[in-house]
């Protein structure tokens, strides 16, 4: 994982170090970016490669923060994202369920490695009730309404119809906190038999010591036997413990954490030192800073 996944480092090299996963590991295919006119007839490919079904993911190689990233759900969706993106896609297999964050570490002089903290995941949603538009439900609702440009935005088409009493309706698929999901703790679905999964995934991955996982299971008492969950992306050392987003949580508490998550980083990185490993130079670092940064998709 080039810097140690500092910035601008590629979502599908990452994930070919995962490969062990097996079953566990979304499968997904990079489409350079020079392939990028001939983009949605590779889709078609890679799903039929694999015998998958719509929808699939498409997100830019090296974009975080979900920027870029697009649940196709017909051919048309997968046509008008290589309309508007040029750079390297990943398109991914579609892993339904509900969405965790697992970050994870393991000191190199250790034989096991630990889950630090979990997230649970929600997606912001509406419920009709038979009465308003989707857009005054969005308006109406306390959250929704602080980012009801963007959702009014990606439902356009269906912003005047009316929801039935009950229905819930997803304003947003990708579980991005910059992008209105909701992060809270997620600690209550830990298990031994969970970490000692996640543990098992990662000392297959070489030099991989810290980070956080993105993880989709459609059971949620699957994943907490360590069962039945793809991994979609995997973030290295920039990772954040996002529990720390609960509105339950205090400043200070998400300042402990991330303190102490810091300490670990850097513990990791002087054991690794000691046992020879050479860190990413200045020079080199500042150099990958400024190219993901300047004029590169999904970067700000």
């Amino acid at each position: 994982m080039p810097a140690g996944g500092f910035i601008g480092e590629s979502k599908s090299d990452i994930l070919k170090g995962l490969d062990a996963a097996g079953d566990f590991l979304a499968r997904s295919r990079l489409i350079p970016a020079e392939s990028a006119a001939t983009g949605p007839g590779l889709v078609k490919e890679f799903m039929d490669e694999h015998g998958l079904s719509l929808p699939v993911v498409l997100k830019p190689d090296t974009g975080e923060r979900g920027k870029g990233v697009k649940i196709a759900h017909c051919q048309t969706d997968i046509t008008e994202y290589f309309e508007h993106h040029d750079a390297a896609t990943l398109v991914q297999e579609y892993a339904p369920g509900k969405e965790f964050g697992v970050f994870y570490y393991r000191f190199p002089t250790e034989s096991r490695g630990h889950i630090f903290a979990i997230t649970d995941k929600h997606f912001p949603t509406v419920r009709g009730d038979g009465k308003h538009t989707l857009e005054q439900l969005i308006l109406k609702d306390d959250r929704a309404v602080c980012m009801a440009p963007l959702f009014m935005t990606r439902h356009a088409a269906r912003l005047y119809d009316i929801p039935s009493l009950g229905q819930e309706i997803l304003l947003v698929e990708v579980g991005t906190h910059c992008l209105g999901a909701e992060f809270r703790d997620g600690d209550w679905v830990r298990t031994p038999e969970l970490e000692s999964k996640i543990d098992e995934i990662s000392r297959e991955y070489d030099g991989f010591f810290f980070g956080r996982y993105d993880v989709r299971t459609p059971c949620v008492e699957d994943f907490q036997k360590g069962t039945n969950f793809k991994i979609v992306e995997l973030n290295g050392v920039t990772s954040e413990a996002t529990n720390i987003y609960d509105p339950a949580n205090t400043l200070m508490s998400a300042y402990k954490v991330i303190m102490k998550q810091w300490y670990y980083a850097f513990e990791i990185g002087a054991q690794n030192r000691k046992l020879g490993v050479r860190p990413t130079p200045t020079r080199k670092l500042i150099g990958i800073l400024e190219a993901a940064c300047v004029g590169t998709p999904g970067k700000v």
